[in-house]
């Protein structure tokens, strides 16, 4: 059972989930995001991925978890986003252990990373914020440079450290959101394909196939 809010930061989501007996490995699609995540008392971070990533996880286990959108996760935990790409890495690896034990050892652990993230919080860099707008808008890098004020190359330099990649991978990631979305939603493939901004279905087909490791259909089936 998965559910997620709005978390009361901006630019994150609360998730939470219990893994009910018999569920399969879940597919989890990349989207720009980095996750701080608590797991049957674990804590880590989910860095941004570049593939989707199928993760086997036990009956009954528990998650808690803040989902940090439009590049303000890595202020919060100070790292680059880069140094976290396809990564899980324990949040003890990255702060000091005095401040993650009271995540692992929390009564309310939703609470608790609440608090971490308030007490941690960076004002969002607003550049960074238009970026990711226009990626999901689906506008070219130039254009996207163009809307923040930046330079192509120091674009590329500032995406890379807030979001774990370059401005045209950003990019097409969004644009698989947004197909899946709309597969979900019941739009034809062909519709979808025009929608999400590709070149056609072919185009659609071949790069879900690549980012998500299986046809659209397949995700829609889920």
């Amino acid at each position: 059972m998965y559910r997620e809010r709005p978390s009361a930061l901006p630019h994150v989501i609360a998730w939470r989930s219990v893994v009910p007996p018999g569920t399969p490995p879940g597919r989890i699609l990349p989207d720009g995001c980095l996750d701080v995540i608590w797991q049957d008392g674990a804590v880590y971070v989910a860095g941004p991925d570049t593939t989707a990533q199928v993760v086997p996880t036990a009956a009954g286990s528990r998650f808690f978890a803040l989902r940090f959108a439009d590049g303000v996760g890595p202020g919060i935990l100070g790292v680059p986003a880069d140094e976290l790409t396809d990564r899980q890495v324990p949040l003890a690896d990255l702060l000091p252990a005095a401040e993650v034990r009271p995540l692992a050892e929390a009564a309310d652990p939703m609470d608790a990373l609440e608090e971490f993230a308030r007490r941690r919080w960076q004002t969002p860099d607003r550049a960074m914020v238009g970026v990711a707008a226009g990626a999901r808008a689906g506008l070219p890098v130039p254009a996207i440079a163009d809307s923040c004020g930046l330079s192509t190359r120091h674009l590329q330099r500032r995406t890379r450290t807030s979001f774990g990649y370059a401005t045209k991978t950003l990019v097409r990631i969004m644009r698989l959101q947004r197909a899946v979305a709309l597969a979900r939603g019941g739009s034809p493939f062909a519709d979808v394909a025009v929608t999400a901004g590709y070149a056609d279905q072919a185009h659609l087909s071949r790069d879900v196939k690549a980012l998500a490791g299986v046809p659209l259909g397949k995700l829609v089936m889920r």
